[in-house]
């Protein structure tokens, strides 16, 4: 790759300098000869900028804009990140960051929300996984770089921004939403007892502590059981995945034997296996994993993982279908995130695009207070709370209807076992 770089510069140079097309010489690194055709239209299109356009424009920021553009241009996932950009993504792996709490994704020119995260200011506002944003302050996001939309949903705590989206395939109306920045501080585990035996785990995002956390909710949860849990729900809805050893270590804390996920990649480095270990945290305890459309790669990972090795049922909706692996590369200050993998399920299903499909399709409902009516429930992530607060489990039923039906399931199998 260097040696590509070197000649590339090389004939930036010379056709800069008017010396005439450099001639076609096999790459340093044994590859293929160097597509000299579209270097001379990439040195064309510079020559030009530098010489005709209307302003005078810095080399650097050229070059960086070069590499923004081949980076856009792989996939929505590949970037490239300067400082602000990094230190964002850093911040949100260690879970602090500054602006609305939106996993945002780009399709084709739209750019389109992947997950609010739990207890934002967006999801608190009534912001959906699949809602294409339209404008930010009244101005236009479509065709826009997915990080520039992003810096401008940043900014001070307490400074608004207002956000204008579309819900929903067929939907032409279009949404408003008033947002208050804010410091957001991701909890990424939450746990509690749904009723006594049955357990309830809650990951918003996969950081860098998330695993740790995960395990001393599990060690309370099985205290408060007395030691063993009748059953267990883990809700990785609306959740946009993050560290991929994190989600590797969460899969592991519920199998004792075989794959959990692997990796395909060009780079040598890139073809990556990871195995469980011995020790089930949750003790054997019969297991629903929650997902939706919201529920993205790392997330994929671990349902994916629990659904292959048979150690838990599957419930909620169709996943994302972020299947790939990037990896950030240093570069000088800066840093390009790139596609370099995709994953694997134990049993070869590939994530990307496909996403993982739930053993039980269960629409986000929530039960209205008359018998037979059902509204779409909004946000559709869980809001969980004991089952015999305000109403019991019809209570559970009328906020959160996914959450109910898996702990429905849950009591069904634990009858069955029972008998």
């Amino acid at each position: 790759m260097q040696s590509w770089i070197l000649s590339l510069a090389a004939a930036l140079l010379t056709l800069g300098m008017g010396l005439g097309p450099a001639q076609a010489e096999p790459d340093r690194d044994g590859g293929e000869e160097l597509p000299m055709a579209e270097l001379e239209l990439l040195t064309e299109v510079y020559s030009r900028i530098k010489r005709d356009y209307v302003e005078d424009v810095d080399d650097a920021e050229l070059f960086r804009a070069a590499a923004r553009g081949m980076l856009a241009e792989l996939d929505a996932h590949s970037t490239y990140l300067d400082e602000a950009q990094l230190e964002a993504l850093q911040e949100g792996t260690r879970g602090e960051f500054t602006g609305v709490g939106l996993e945002l994704s780009r399709d084709g020119d739209a750019i389109r929300v992947v997950a609010p995260i739990d207890d934002t200011p967006a999801s608190r506002a009534g912001l959906q996984a699949g809602d294409v944003l339209l404008r930010v302050d009244g101005e236009p996001v479509q065709g826009t770089r997915l990080n520039d939309v992003v810096e401008r949903l940043r900014g001070e705590p307490g400074t608004d921004v207002e956000l204008t989206v579309r819900r929903g395939e067929g939907s032409t109306e279009p949404r408003h939403f008033e947002l208050e920045r804010g410091t957001i501080q991701v909890d990424s585990v939450r746990s509690r007892m749904l009723e006594p035996g049955y357990g309830y785990l809650r990951i918003s995002r996969f950081q860098e502590r998330t695993a740790t956390e995960l395990y001393t909710a599990l060690e309370g949860l099985l205290d408060e059981a007395g030691g063993a849990l009748s059953g267990l729900i883990l809700d990785l809805r609306n959740n946009p995945g993050g560290v991929l050893h994190t989600s590797v270590a969460v899969a592991d804390a519920f199998l004792t034997s075989g794959t959990i996920v692997y990796t395909e990649g060009r780079m040598r480095n890139a073809e990556m296996a990871f195995d469980a270990t011995p020790l089930d945290r949750a003790r054997g305890a019969p297991m629903v994993v929650l997902i939706n459309r919201g529920s993205a790669s790392a997330s994929e990972i671990v349902a994916g993982a629990l659904q292959d090795r048979d150690r838990a049922v599957v419930m909620g909706q169709p996943s994302f279908g972020k299947g790939s692996v990037q990896s950030v590369i240093p570069l000088d200050g800066a840093a390009m995130k790139l596609t370099t993998a995709r994953y694997f399920t134990p049993q070869g299903r590939s994530i990307q695009d496909d996403g993982i499909q739930p053993d039980i399709v269960v629409e986000p409902l929530s039960l209205a207070e008359q018998p037979g009516e059902a509204t779409p429930a909004v946000p559709p992530h869980a809001r969980a709370r004991p089952a015999d607060d305000d109403g019991g489990a019809s209570g559970l039923a009328q906020e959160d209807y996914v959450l109910h039906e898996a702990l429905s399931l849950l009591k069904g199998l634990r009858v069955i076992r029972e008998r």
